[in-house]
């Protein structure tokens, strides 16, 4: 599981410019999800040998002076919610009273805090680092966000400072499918996944979970092993009711992160949101396979319907991989269909393609469409095999593959998904240039050319 590393302090002391180079090998952005705050940002992100999420917050403003409750219920919702906290300071400005309220506060909650002073660009870093002591949250680390300076060093101590792995991890090969339930608040999830448990032939126990993580309610079907993975909270059954869900986008991605198959539950009553979008965008981005379920169907008029329909043809017709249904999970209209199609869908995540097959196929989709020429020469594609599964990865070999337009990697990518029959996954195409094996020697003749000298030669003696 991927730790949680939250980027707090006042405004201005540099958070959004070290959450930009934490989350520097990937989109900078991957969820900004409205109507939150306005300034609260979640990131993954590789610095050395870590995986990590991260959480720009807002400005916080100590204890003296509140100008946004909502933004600082956030970042202290986003606090609770962390493995790591990075606390930063301003180096330029040296030690202030609403640094000390900040640090007074993060001692209360209990949490592992990591000091950072920012902005000591040709400064003398002892000298600054000694005015942060007096905060009490140990040595001081000195950065300068801006030029990347010291943030490997930082990311060091932050790794040691992040708690054991979990041992039950690695037992995740056993658990069969892994199914994430995700949505806004109030679209019905905890109602479908108590409808999910509720079915008959359906055996489920509860596992205890935290406030930070998801909760996995392993289950059988049918005889088949699944795990499901709850944002909302399972609730007995004696218990299930229609509440207003506190929302944890923490719990929302991780569960993407850690299932196979993830159901994004609509709400028929409410058109598409861009939070929905952004939800969508990153399931599709980690490669999960993906099923859409538009929830509260049997509530509407003739007319609703046809208007929620002509909303998702115009705002998902990116999703020609999968299926989007249309349910109740209060009633249980089409949960079982939905079921199926998680099932299939994760067959298709999961298939194994020889390299055989997949070498012909390609072939075959050369023949039916070849690929550009690029300054006047053709682009070469010689085999492919498999190189993963959960998104399916198709790694194809040849020569000036790093040239391979856009539009042409979309036509591979099509028509491998349609040849595979594959439902509900997305399916990824990387390219692999073949290299001259004798190109790293200089003037050494490969095989072929050495032939071909040697029949010079003979001819020339003659």
């Amino acid at each position: 599981m991927k730790p949680v590393i939250s980027l707090v302090g006042r405004p201005n002391v540099g958070k959004s410019t070290l959450f930009n180079k934490l989350t520097r090998s990937r989109d900078a952005l991957v969820a900004d999800f409205a109507g939150l705050t306005r300034d609260r940002k979640y990131g993954d992100g590789k610095l050395g040998e870590i995986d990590y999420l991260v959480i720009d917050t807002g400005g916080l403003n100590g204890e003296s002076e509140v100008l946004d409750v909502r933004m600082q219920d956030q970042a202290w919702q986003a606090i609770g919610e962390s493995d790591v906290v990075v606390f930063m300071v301003d180096g330029r400005d040296g030690l202030t009273t609403i640094d000390q309220e900040i640090a007074d506060a993060l001692r209360r909650t209990g949490q592992t805090v990591c000091l950072v002073v920012n902005k000591t660009d040709q400064m003398d870093e002892d000298l600054i680092a000694s005015e942060f002591f007096q905060l009490g949250l140990g040595q001081p680390h000195c950065i300068a966000a801006a030029h990347s300076r010291g943030l490997l060093k930082m990311m060091v101590v932050v790794q040691g400072m992040l708690p054991a792995p979990n041992a039950d991890d690695a037992d995740l090969e056993d658990e069969g499918m892994r199914l994430a339930v995700v949505g806004r608040p109030n679209v019905g999830k905890s109602t479908l996944i108590n409808r999910i448990l509720g079915e008959e032939r359906v055996v489920a126990f509860d596992l205890p979970g935290t406030t930070r993580d998801s909760i996995e309610v392993p289950f059988e079907k049918d005889e088949q092993k699944y795990t499901l993975i709850d944002t909302a909270g399972v609730r007995r059954r004696g218990k299930i009711s229609e509440t207003v869900e506190k929302f944890s986008v923490i719990k929302t991605l991780r569960a993407i992160d850690e299932c196979n198959v993830c159901v994004l539950l609509l709400d028929a009553s409410e058109k598409i949101t861009d939070q929905d979008m952004n939800l969508m965008g990153y399931v599709i981005d980690k490669g999960r396979a993906l099923i859409v379920a538009v929830n509260k169907w049997d509530g509407l008029s003739r007319d609703q319907r046809e208007s929620i329909k002509t909303d998702i043809s115009r705002r998902l017709d990116f999703l020609s991989f999968t299926s989007i249904e249309f349910i109740s999970a209060l009633h249980g209209t089409g949960v079982g269909n939905l079921f199926k199609l998680a099932n299939r869908a994760y067959e298709s995540a999961m298939i194994d393609m020889p390299t055989p097959q997949l070498t012909r196929m390609l072939e075959y989709a050369i023949e039916q469409h070849q690929p550009p020429l690029v300054r006047g020469r053709r682009i070469k594609m010689r085999y492919a095999h498999q190189g993963g599964s959960n998104p399916p990865i198709i790694v194809v070999h040849g020569n000036q593959t790093e040239r391979v337009p856009d539009t042409y990697k979309r036509y591979l990518s099509n028509y491998f998904q349609r040849e595979l029959k594959l439902f509900g996954t997305p399916v990824r195409i990387d390219f692999k240039k073949s290299d001259n094996p004798f190109g790293h020697i200089r003037n050494v003749r490969t095989p072929h050319q050495e032939r071909k000298r040697n029949r010079l030669m003979r001819h020339h003696k003659k």
